[in-house]
C-alpha cells in the first residue's frame, strides 16, 4: 500500500473526520503529524496508520521503482491549493498541470499539457485493469474529456479537482467522479 503525506491528506466521500498529514523532514527520521486542517474518511484513518507504521520502517536495500516513485510524488503534493492553469507546487496546480509535473518529476517523463490531448498517450486501459501509476480521465459535461488523475489502487486516485479545492485523493468506484469516468491509458515508462 503507497505512503500518502504531504500538505494535506483529503478524500471527498464516506463520513468525514479532520485530520491533516503531512510530513516533516528534519534532521531526525520522518514524522507524520496530524492536525485540523482537512477533512478524511474513516477509512483513511488506516491509510494514516498504515503510513505511520511505514514510516517507523527502515528502508528496503532495494531500488525504488518508477511507481512507487510517482506515487511518492503525487503523495507529496497533497494539499498544494488548485489553480487554473497551475503548474508547480509554489503556484497551485490545475488538474493536466498536476499530473505533467509528477510525470516529469518523479520519472522525467514528458506528457501534453492538457487532459484531452493526454488521453491520447500511452496504451488504453480497461477500467476493471486499472494499475497504480495509470491515468484515469473525466468528463464533468458532456463527453469531452475535461480532467485527468493518477490512479493509486484500491479505486483511489489523486488530482487536483477544481477552485476551492486542494490536490486531494477521491474515489473512483462510487460517488461523483464513479458517473464521470471516461477511460484510462497507461504510459510507457511507468
Amino acid at each position: 500500500m503507497p505512503v500518502f503525506a504531504g500538505p494535506g491528506l483529503a478524500a471527498d466521500s464516506g463520513d468525514q473526520i479532520p485530520v491533516t498529514a503531512s510530513v516533516v523532514q528534519a534532521d531526525a527520521p520522518e514524522m507524520l503529524r496530524i492536525g485540523t486542517r482537512d477533512q478524511l474518511s474513516a477509512s483513511d484513518v488506516n491509510l494514516l496508520i498504515d503510513a505511520a507504521r511505514a514510516l517507523e520502517t527502515p528502508a528496503r536495500a532495494e531500488p525504488e521503482g518508477g511507481v512507487q516513485r510517482l506515487l511518492k510524488g503525487a503523495g507529496s503534493l497533497l494539499g498544494t491549493p488548485y489553480r487554473w492553469g497551475g503548474t508547480s507546487p509554489d503556484g497551485g496546480f490545475d488538474c493536466s498541470g498536476l499530473v505533467n509535473y509528477v510525470f516529469r518529476t518523479a520519472l522525467g517523463i514528458e506528457l501534453p499539457r492538457v487532459s484531452r490531448d493526454m488521453a491520447r498517450d500511452g496504451e488504453r486501459v480497461d477500467r476493471d485493469a486499472l494499475s497504480a501509476g495509470d491515468l484515469v480521465f473525466f468528463s464533468r459535461r458532456g463527453s469531452r474529456i475535461d480532467h485527468v488523475g493518477i490512479y493509486l489502487g484500491d479505486g483511489r486516485f489523486v488530482h487536483a479537482p477544481r477552485t476551492g479545492k486542494d490536490v486531494m485523493v477521491s474515489e473512483l468506484d462510487t460517488g461523483y467522479w464513479s458517473r464521470k469516468f471516461m477511460q484510462a491509458r497507461r504510459i510507457a515508462g511507468v
